[in-house]
């Protein structure tokens, strides 16, 4: 047994001592979960998506437990990216210098919103290290489908904020089409990506035969979705020769291994988040612990190893 294997890994240009991320949305700004674990240990976080202009997101109720799982209708609410910037600046600049890869995501309802939000993070983020593209969120012009709800959609985000920004871009995928939709965003210029988002879903109140949100549907994050995530993800990592973030689900270091094995270079860590605020450096341990018992020296050595 290797008893300090390297964790380090190059998520398409950014360099992760490990490869444990945080999912957005999920971890606020990273200076929320201070004290109760070193954030400092993770290799990333990946920040609450934010918009060009502040969103105030859907009425409640916007959350409800599920078996094995959550359910979310929150909107993305956010304060707007130059808020964002004014208020967390600061500490994220700090994080950046502490070794922690900073991701800041992008969100928008039209093309020109995620043009002017990567510009945004481009004139006032210096500390980011990577953008990730939410490429989930509604079209508003078109009847309220996921901009990338298709290879065509997702490559015209991609083809619009591409010459935007030299940094990396992380393409935050849609969980349908996996396949074909990866490719093209890998195509039109994509660095990276990042997969799944939360499962649509519902659930329905039986005494008042209402939803148990303020809207029919939401989506499912947590572990039930967790084996459907492990899948998209190999089919992603497959489809293309970028790097994958797994996401989906992830509650311990073995079931991190998983998405390593289906090729995922780095792990995004979330809804556990939750209702576990030190999880994410617990994870991290674990799969370390995992790697050496593996009997190698280096965490890349096990990226897509999962034999069938």
């Amino acid at each position: 047994m290797v008893s300090t294997p390297n964790m380090a890994v190059d998520f398409a240009g950014i360099r992760m001592s490990n490869p444990v991320n945080t999912a957005s949305g999920t971890f606020g700004f990273g200076w929320q979960f201070e004290s109760f674990q070193d954030v400092s240990r993770l290799g990333a976080i990946t920040c609450k998506g934010c918009a060009p202009v502040p969103w105030p997101g859907n009425p409640g109720s916007r959350m409800a437990e599920t078996a094995s799982g959550m359910l979310n209708s929150v909107g993305l609410a956010n304060p707007g990216i130059r808020a964002f910037v004014k208020d967390n600046g600061a500490y994220l600049t700090r994080l950046s210098e502490r070794g922690v890869a900073v991701i800041c995501q992008v969100a928008g309802h039209s093309l020109d919103d995620y043009v002017r939000a990567v510009e945004l993070y481009e004139e006032l983020a210096p500390f980011a290290s990577g953008i990730e593209i939410n490429i989930s969120c509604p079209n508003v012009s078109e009847g309220g489908a996921a901009m990338g709800a298709t290879p065509s959609k997702a490559a015209e985000v991609m083809r619009a904020v591409r010459p935007r920004s030299a940094r990396s871009l992380i393409v935050k995928m849609a969980p349908h089409d996996v396949s074909e939709v990866a490719r093209a965003l890998e195509a039109a210029g994509a660095d990276a990506l990042s997969l799944v988002n939360t499962i649509p879903a519902m659930a329905i109140d039986v005494r008042t035969r209402r939803s148990r949100l303020s809207r029919p549907t939401a989506g499912l994050s947590g572990p039930a979705i967790h084996p459907i995530a492990v899948r998209m993800v190999w089919e992603a990592a497959r489809a293309t020769s970028i790097p994958v973030c797994g996401i989906g689900g992830v509650t311990t270091g073995e079931e991190a291994a998983e998405f390593i094995l289906a090729g995922a270079t780095a792990v995004g860590v979330g809804t556990v988040s939750l209702y576990d605020p030190a999880a994410a450096g617990r994870i991290l341990d674990e799969l370390t612990t995992w790697v050496a018992s593996q009997g190698v020296d280096d965490v890349n050595d096990l990226i897509g190893a999962f034999e069938c």
